[in-house]
């Protein structure tokens, strides 16, 4: 009996002493779920002398590993964790970006702005940091990129796709182009469609193509017994999605040695480039890029959410600003002394008010108006538009309510359409909005709180 005490005492102990190795283990491997660790790969106590065996030390934090490289293209060569694919498509990609140094230029230029968050976003979750490179494929990191599809921002939402992971989108914001929430969708988005199918390849040709049409791929494949990896599903895909992972490959293999293909990347500092400040009431974006020293095209790059000329605050409104410009901010809005938002909302009650009567009711110019509202020119608001005007007195200081953002929509109509009696069409909507058919066919609709994958319904 005393020696099977012994012996648990002992199996216990081992067990103890062997869980920081495994878990050290798993972290080597980013994107690996804990559940697909093999039975096989536990230890087997009895081949083993536990008196013999030495205390791991507990795996160092993310944050102090990837610290220790000196630029942000140092941390992503060291998480690349993606198997490398090799063929026609990849040295075409390959030669088409080395033949382009400008376009690495601008690119790698837009992108130093973001990586050092990206890639600290991947690391935490675990995820190959090659996928801080996919933005030089969807967007050439551009976070005003709007494809023909209606695909938005750095990591081209569609809105059905945006709304699916939460990116707010009305009359004042588009989140699906915001830095902080867009890059925490597409990752949330990629995570799930990698533990969909448990290949990364296979997920990033889903982001493109949707989950729903590589499975019917990979359907096809098996019931014809063929392989089921990218390679052998791109004969499947459309020429956009077979491209795809090839073009990834691409990137990857210049950014790992750029010299190699006679390119020369920019050094971007390992520290974070920019700092979020939270922002609880109405502010002018000219007003906010003002106190922060910057230009409004800087402010814009990396606030490129905000759609109007007026930042409405709230407890969840953050503005993105470089370091040291967010201590200018600081202080220059502590002396400012005046209003922050020159702007508030007025409603069209009618068809009678033109543009023209509005903006000498306001004491500005038609101008202003179709600037501040994106309405074009011979065109006329229609009844039920709420739109931005000049605030007109110290009693129009009021914040412009979460309400009235939410809600707020801008609909007009050509000037030859209202005296023919053809109806018109509405802009950019708060709240829900109609499914729009085209641009579910670029990435698929992924319910929020799904863990199962589900055919789209467009």
């Amino acid at each position: 009996m005393q020696a099977r005490i012994s012996k648990s005492a002992a199996l216990a102990t081992l067990l103890a002493l062997m869980a920081p190795a495994m878990v050290q283990a798993h972290d080597e491997a980013p994107g690996l779920p804990a559940s697909s660790m093999p039975l096989s790969a536990l230890p087997k106590s009895p081949a083993l002398d536990v008196s013999s065996l030495k205390i791991n030390k507990p795996a160092k934090a993310v944050d102090e590993d990837a610290f220790r490289e000196k630029d942000v293209w140092g941390r992503i060569r060291s998480g690349y964790a993606i198997p490398d694919i090799n063929n026609e498509l990849v040295a075409k990609h390959v030669n088409w970006y080395a033949t382009r140094p400008d376009y690495i230029s601008r690119t790698t230029a837009r992108a130093s702005r973001y990586l050092f968050h990206v890639v600290t976003e991947l690391e935490k979750r675990g995820m190959p940091t090659e996928l801080a490179l996919l933005p030089f494929i969807e967007s050439a990191f551009n976070p005003q990129a709007l494809s023909s599809a209606n695909a938005a921002g750095m990591w081209q939402f569609v809105p059905g796709t945006g709304r699916d992971f939460n990116l707010k989108q009305d009359a004042f914001k588009d989140e699906r182009r915001g830095i902080l929430a867009s890059t925490d969708a597409a990752l949330t988005y990629l995570q799930r469609l990698y533990d969909m199918f448990g290949d990364w390849q296979l997920a990033l040709a889903a982001y493109n193509w949707g989950e729903g049409s590589v499975q019917k791929a990979i359907k096809r494949n098996q019931a014809a017994g063929k392989p089921t990896d990218f390679e052998s599903l791109a004969e499947l895909m459309p020429a956009e999605t077979r491209n795809y992972v090839p073009k990834l490959q691409a990137v990857k293999n210049i950014i790992a040695n750029p010299a190699q293909y006679g390119l020369n990347l920019p050094a971007i500092d390992n520290t974070p480039y920019f700092t979020a400040v939270d922002k609880t009431s109405d502010i002018d974006l000219t007003i906010a890029a003002h106190l922060a020293e910057l230009s409004v095209d800087e402010f814009k790059a990396l606030n490129p959410q905000f759609k109007r000329p007026v930042i409405t605050g709230d407890e969840q409104t953050k503005i993105l600003l470089p370091k040291e410009n967010a201590a200018k901010f600081h202080l220059n809005l502590a002396q400012w002394g005046k209003e922050l938002s020159t702007w508030t909302t007025h409603k069209i009650t009618t068809a009678r008010e033109s543009i023209g009567v509005l903006a000498s009711r306001f004491h500005t110019t038609p101008e202003v108006i179709r600037q501040a509202n994106n309405i074009p020119q011979k065109s006329l608001l229609k009844a039920g538009s709420t739109i931005l005007v000049p605030k007109i007195s110290t009693s129009a200081s009021v914040d412009i309510s979460p309400e009235v953002e939410r809600n707020a929509t801008v609909a007009f109509e050509a000037e030859r359409e209202r005296t023919t009696g053809r109806s018109g069409y509405k802009l950019a909507k708060g709240g829900k909005t109609a499914k729009s058919g085209p641009v579910a066919l670029v990435k698929a609709r992924v319910p929020r709180d799904a863990h199962k994958p589900r055919h789209r319904g467009n």
